[in-house]
Parts: C-alpha cells; structure tokens; sequence
C-alpha cells in the first residue's frame, strides 16, 4: 500500500513509538491502574478487554532492567595488597563517590578475574600499543539477583555480574591465531573504504580508527600462558545424532576405512550423571501439566525452568569433547579432526519420522490409532532444546581446538546409524570438494 509522504511519516513515528522500552512496573502502580479501570470501567472493545487481561495477568518483576556494558574498556579493574579484585563501571563518576565493588566468586571463577585484570594492566600501561581487542573478556552484564526476604531491596538482593569471554584468547597459541584474523579482516575494510575515494566525515573517523586498530594489532598481546594447539587425524570425525528418546549418541567413524571404531548412547556419555537427565524429565513433565492447568483457569502460566537441562547439556558436551578418559568416545581421545552435528532446523522433520515410525510399529496398518498414540506420546515425551545443546558442543569444541561441521541426519535409521551416517556423509562431502 502506497501512502503520502506525511502518512509514511506518521507510521514511522508510530513504529518508533511502538519499539520504544516501556521500563518495568517496579512499584505495581499500573497493575493497580488497570486494576481499578476494569473495576469501575466497562471495556470499549474487545482489544481493550484483551490489554486489560494482559496487564493483570503479567507477572511483573520488581527488578531494575540489567545494565549492558558491550565494550570491554568500559569495566575497569583493579586489585589491593591482599590481592582482591576490585571493578569499576563507567558511568558511575556521578553517582557514586567511591564507584568500585569488590567481586566476590568461588575457585572456579576466580581465574578468570585475576586475567581480566592482568588483560586490563597491560592495556592500561601501554594502550598505544597493546589492542583491547584481544581481552579475553568481551563484555559485561550488571544485574540483580532477586532473592525472598523481609528486608528491605537493597539488602536481600545480591548485585551480580555476567561477562562473555572468548575462549581462543586464553592461551598464546590461539591468541595469535586470532590476532592474525583481525589483521586480515581489518586489512579488508581498510582496503574496501580507501578504494572509495573520497569519504565522508563520519566514515573519515571509522577509518581512523581501523587504522589505529590495525596498528596496534601488529604487537602480540604478552602474558599468556603456552598451550600447544589439538592436531586431529582428518579420518577421524565424530558424529554426533541427536532424538527425542535419545538426546545424543555419538559414533567415532574412522572416514578412510569406512569404519567406526565405537558407539556411546546418551547414558555411557553421563555415566553418574545419568540420573540429572531423569530429574530434568520429571521436571518438565510437571510444569508441562502446571501450565497446562493455569491455562484452563486464565491464570498466568510463565514457569521458568531450573538451569537443570543447561547442566545436563554441559554434561554431555564435556563427555563428546573434553573428557581425557580411554573408556569414553571423545575427541580428543580418538584425535578427531572434527565433531559433526546435525541442522537444527531439520529437528523438527527429525522427530516427527521419529514419532511416526513408533507409532508404525506399535499398531502396524491401523492409522487411527497410529495418529492417537503420536498425539499422546508428543505430549508425554520430554522436549529437548537441541539448538542448546548443539551451542554447548561448539563451545566445548572451540575450547579443545576442535572444529564443528554441519551435516544432514538421515531420516529413517537407529540413533547410531544416523551418528554414523552424519560422520560418514561430512567425510565424503570433503573428500570430494578436494576433487
């Protein structure tokens, strides 16, 4: 539809409007507005109704939104004679006399801190030389953690910090493998905006400032310990299938032979841990029929989750890459070249073949009770978030220095065909691009 000049305008401003954050009811004095509007009011439409519902029924947090530091320099760091850490957040200056906090974390944290602030030192001394570009701590997140009281806000709630690292920064090695990186990729755009000819003032600084980057990219970030790089044998490749019975199964296919050299279902790959992956199912199958039952009544129904199923999924990544154990298919164990996994956008065709041919082979030839027993077994199963799982390997993967590829699962087979199937499909696909 084609509009005036003043109209399109209008929707923009509208659309602007419409994005714009609304900020949180930290006070709930809006759900008492609403409150007493449907109270003493009577509903002029039914989008009126609709808001009026959606507003009582909103479960309102009473936590300020998280504050997002997306560049590293904004987080100073600092340490006293007894060696505690100490960060500080800029934007603060004004509001706080002494803006610094002291972190407090356990065993397995605490290194990271100490090189955050070893990263920070370095820059801090010599920031003409050294780019902030190789901190292994990319950006910050501060936020509250709601916790139950009688006190007053400020004194039950604990302040805590989120940060996002990059793991290929922590030893020498890596570091430079992407230091080299971001020469080529800053090599680029440098190229591509000198080629332009004359530029405009903003783009005048942006190239500046790639210059300037460029510069600093040329000195090796000092400091970091040495660790030799992962060489995998190219033959070796892990597939790795994912179900809805079973959430991963893993075969170790040697490509050149054709051959695998083993298996591990989802319970060899926990081991002890097995019983996590019970608990998580029990757990969902409850707040599935918790919200199934608040729905029914117009109640509100957001039950979030425990950090159960992300533990279950860090679990079995460890299992596939990291664990250094001879009686575990992993990885590094076998010298993998490269864990496969399948398109997560395929999942959903995956479990429905998969739903299907149980349904087949319990009441064969009978398709009314085929679709019965598909539609009562969809809602009784546990749901798995594959697209986290499948981050959790890669994450695991990139800290062992293990590649990951993308294949296509086969459709009708056993959870360790389709593993095996994956590996051996990666394998031929690269074999013949080298043809």
């Amino acid at each position: 539809m084609i509009g005036t000049a003043s109209q399109t305008s209008e929707r923009l401003k509208n659309q602007i409007k419409s994005r714009k954050p609304k900020g949180r009811d930290l006070t709930g004095e809006k759900w008492l507005e609403t409150l007493l509007e449907v109270v003493n009011k009577v509903p002029q439409n039914e989008d009126e109704a609709k808001s009026w519902q959606a507003t009582l029924l909103r479960g309102n947090s009473h936590m300020p939104y998280p504050v997002d530091y997306e560049t590293n320099t904004d987080l100073t760091w600092l340490t006293n004679d007894k060696g505690c850490i100490f960060v500080k957040f800029n934007g603060m200056n004004k509001l706080m006399n002494e803006p610094k906090f002291e972190v407090y974390c356990d065993s397995r944290q605490l290194h990271y801190f100490q090189r955050f602030c070893q990263d920070w030192q370095i820059w801090h001394n010599d920031d003409e030389t050294y780019s902030s570009g190789l901190f292994i701590l990319r950006s910050g997140c501060l936020l509250w953690e709601e916790q139950k009281g009688a006190k007053e806000p400020w004194k039950i709630h604990h302040l805590i910090l989120q940060w996002s690292i990059e793991t290929r920064l922590w030893a020498q090695e890596e570091t430079e493998l992407v230091r080299l990186e971001k020469i080529n990729q800053a090599d680029k755009t440098i190229s591509k905006m000198e080629q332009k000819g004359s530029l405009k003032k903003n783009h005048v600084t942006r190239l500046t400032k790639e210059l300037t980057t460029r510069r600093k990219l040329n000195t090796p970030f000092p400091g970091r310990p040495s660790k030799p790089l992962y060489q995998g044998k190219s033959n070796i490749l892990v597939g790795v299938s994912l179900g809805l019975d079973k959430p991963a199964t893993v075969a170790v296919v040697d490509g050149a032979n054709n051959k695998v050299l083993t298996y591990r279902s989802v319970k060899q790959l926990l081991g002890d841990h097995y019983n996590f992956l019970n608990r998580q199912r029990q757990q969902q199958q409850r707040l599935s029929h918790e919200r199934h039952k608040a729905q029914k009544q117009n109640a509100p129904n957001s039950f979030g989750e425990s950090e159960l199923g992300q533990y279950v999924d860090r679990l079995l990544a460890d299992a596939i890459v990291a664990m250094p154990s001879a009686s575990f298919a992993n990885a590094k164990t076998y010298q993998a070249d490269s864990i496969v996994i399948p398109k997560l956008r395929d999942m959903r065709e995956q479990i429905n073949s998969e739903i299907q041919s149980r349904a087949e082979k319990k009441y064969p030839g009978y398709k009314e009770a085929q679709h019965k027993y598909a539609k009562e077994y969809r809602m009784s199963v546990h749901r798995w978030s594959y697209g986290r799982l499948i981050e959790s390997i890669k994450s695991q993967a990139a800290k062992a220095g293990i590649s990951t590829e993308i294949g296509t699962q086969p459709i009708r087979a056993s959870s360790q065909e389709k593993a095996r199937g994956l590996a051996v499909f990666a394998y031929q696909e690269r074999q013949a691009a080298f043809i």
